[in-house]
C-alpha cells in the first residue's frame, strides 16, 4: 500500500486541502507530529484509525511503522506540519522507503509562512519594493547550513526574508540584518498561525528581540523581515494591471 505524506497546514483543522481530508478519512494508520499538530486535525481521521504520535520517534522508528503498515496491506498517512516541501525531513524518509520498495506520494499543505502572511494581511512581493521571498533558517543546534547560504548573502538582496527555526536567535539575527535592511525595517513574528493560541508581534529590527523575549516565544514561530511588511506600504502599479499596458495592447 502507498504511504501518503500529507501537509497538515499551519495548524487550523479547516486549512487542510480536500484531498488531505479525504485521505485521512480512509487511511487506517496515521502518523502525526504531536508537538506541532493541532489535535483537531485528527478529527478528520476514521474513528478506528491507528494514531501514532511521532514526537519521540527517530526516523528509523518512523520508517519502521510506515514499512510495517505497507507490508500489512494498510494505507498509511504521514502528516507533516505545514507543507512537506519545507523542513519536513521528507527526503530522508522517502529515501528509506525507496530502499524498502515502499511506494509513496505527497499531498501539499498550506505552509506556515503563507498562513502568517494572511494573518498579517500582507503581500510579500510588493511591486518595486520586494519581488523575491527567501525561505531559510539559521544554524543553532540543528543541521549545518551550506556555506553559500549565509544569511548575510540573502540579506544583501533586501528581499523579503522568512526565517524558520530561528526564534531563539532573534536578537542576534536582528543585529545582523539591521546592517543590510536598516534598524527601522519592519519585522513580524508569528507564532502558531491559524491556531487558537496564535501570537502576532510587529516591530522593527531595533525592537523585535525585546518583544519576542517579553512574549516568551521559544518555538513554532516564523520571523518575517522586509519593507513589504510596512503598514500601508507605498508601491508602484503592477505592470499586469497598468492601464498604459492595456492601451498598448489594444494599439491605442
Amino acid at each position: 500500500m502507498t504511504v501518503h505524506f500529507i501537509g497538515a497546514g499551519p495548524g487550523a483543522a479547516d486549512l487542510l486541502t480536500v484531498r488531505a481530508v479525504q485521505l485521512l478519512g480512509r487511511c487506517p494508520v496515521i502518523l502525526y507530529p504531536g508537538t506541532y499538530l493541532d489535535p483537531e486535525i485528527l478529527g478528520h481521521c476514521a474513528p478506528d484509525a491507528e494514531l501514532i504520535d511521532t514526537q519521540r520517534l527517530d526516523l528509523d522508528q518512523i520508517t519502521e511503522h510506515l514499512v510495517t503498515a505497507h507490508r500489512a496491506d494498510r494505507a498509511v498517512a504521514r502528516l507533516c506540519s505545514g507543507d512537506p516541501s519545507l523542513y519536513s525531513a521528507l527526503t530522508e524518509q522517502t529515501r528509506r522507503l525507496d530502499a524498502a520498495g515502499v511506494p509513496w506520494d505527497i499531498t501539499p499543505g498550506v505552509p506556515a509562512y503563507a498562513a502568517a502572511a494572511a494573518l498579517l494581511g500582507a503581500e510579500l512581493t510588493v511591486p518595486e519594493v520586494a519581488q523575491s521571498v527567501v525561505l531559510t533558517r539559521t544554524r543553532a543546534r540543528s543541521t549545518a547550513m551550506p556555506e553559500s547560504e549565509a544569511l548575510a548573502e540573502f540579506a544583501r538582496t533586501r528581499a523579503t526574508l522568512v526565517l524558520h527555526l530561528a526564534i531563539t536567535r532573534t536578537r542576534e539575527l536582528a543585529a545582523e540584518l539591521a546592517g543590510h535592511y536598516g534598524s527601522d525595517c519592519p519585522v513580524a513574528v508569528v507564532y502558531r498561525a491559524s491556531r487558537p493560541d496564535q501570537v502576532v508581534l510587529r516591530g522593527t529590527l531595533a525592537d523585535i528581540a525585546d518583544r519576542v523575549e517579553s512574549a516568551g516565544l521559544r518555538q513554532a514561530a516564523v520571523i518575517m523581515v522586509g519593507w513589504a511588511l510596512a503598514p500601508g506600504v507605498d508601491c508602484a502599479q503592477s505592470h499586469l494591471y497598468d492601464p498604459a499596458r492595456d492601451r498598448a495592447h489594444l494599439g491605442h
